[in-house]
């Protein structure tokens, strides 16, 4: 089998996403989807991606619009959190794909848990990295921001702010979230959409939507998923502890945890081996 990587572009009923397709196209080993977190995209999961490529499993990689997509939504795309999971699954669909591993990480990992409460008839298994679970979604410091977000005006502020590659990559930016450098060219892909005004618009639907409860909500239901679950938890984050890793493999049915020693939130950027050896075993 030959491996091969794309970037594509897909209509769907909420308006066009595009995601990074990688290893080959036809492939005995069950299809992988990365779900990515809040003003990142597609590019959080390349090398994970490319190294299951490398075992002839085939992955898609949406960005997602969590502020940080290249094309908005249309404007009255549900843009809730239950919105994009049903965006998610529109996008499975779309691509006739069946039996997933569904992985996600950071926002994405509360997306994935939307997925499963609407609809897991797709899904074959689920591998979640440090993630928003239950009541914390999201974790302080990252509330403020939230709330910040819901404000086009002060999302455009953000966005210029973020220009400075010292900022975007400090400790008011990324650079908490992950212990190796960051590609200045990756981080500039995420915060560029953000000059576009229908982007922050999209990014403010987003944030308005985001409600504790909700998943909360979702969080009683999680044991009736028939879907085995991994779950991979960096004990190094500051924002998910391992302590929440530890209470979200309680909820679900037919579930593991394991830790990875001094990994940050951005697990799939730290160690892409470790994810990628998870996802593996998940199938």
């Amino acid at each position: 089998m030959k491996a091969s990587l794309s970037v594509d572009v897909i209509d769907l009923p909420q308006g066009q996403v595009s995601y990074r397709a990688a290893g080959p196209h036809a492939s005995d080993r069950p299809p992988v989807v990365f779900l990515h977190g809040l003003l990142v995209d597609g590019q959080l999961w390349a090398a994970v991606a490319d190294l299951l490529a490398e075992r002839g499993v085939r992955s898609y990689a949406p960005s997602l619009p969590l502020g940080a997509h290249p094309t908005p939504m249309h404007p009255d795309a549900d843009l809730t959190p239950r919105g994009v999971a049903r965006l998610v699954l529109d996008l499975i669909a779309a691509l006739d794909l069946r039996d997933i591993t569904l992985v996600g990480n950071d926002t994405g990992g509360a997306i994935a848990q939307f997925v499963l409460d609407t609809d897991p008839a797709r899904i074959g298994r689920v591998v979640l990295t440090n993630c928003d679970a239950f009541d914390t979604f999201p974790p302080p410091p990252f509330t403020l921001l939230v709330r910040a977000l819901r404000h086009p005006a002060l999302v455009s502020m953000i966005a210029l702010s973020l220009r400075s590659v010292r900022l975007r990559h400090g400790r008011l930016g990324f650079g908490p979230l992950a212990s190796r450098p960051f590609d200045p060219e990756m981080t500039s892909a995420w915060v560029r959409p953000l000059a576009d005004g229908s982007v922050r618009r999209d990014v403010a639907k987003l944030a308005r939507g985001i409600d504790p409860r909700d998943l909360l909500d979702v969080s009683t239901r999680l044991g009736k998923v028939a879907k085995p679950v991994r779950l991979l938890w960096g004990d190094a984050d500051r924002y998910f502890r391992v302590d929440l890793g530890r209470r979200l493999v309680e909820t679900f049915a037919d579930a593991t945890l394991e830790t990875v020693a001094g990994g940050r939130t951005f697990l799939p950027l730290d160690h892409p081996d470790r994810v990628a050896a998870t996802i593996l075993a998940a199938a």
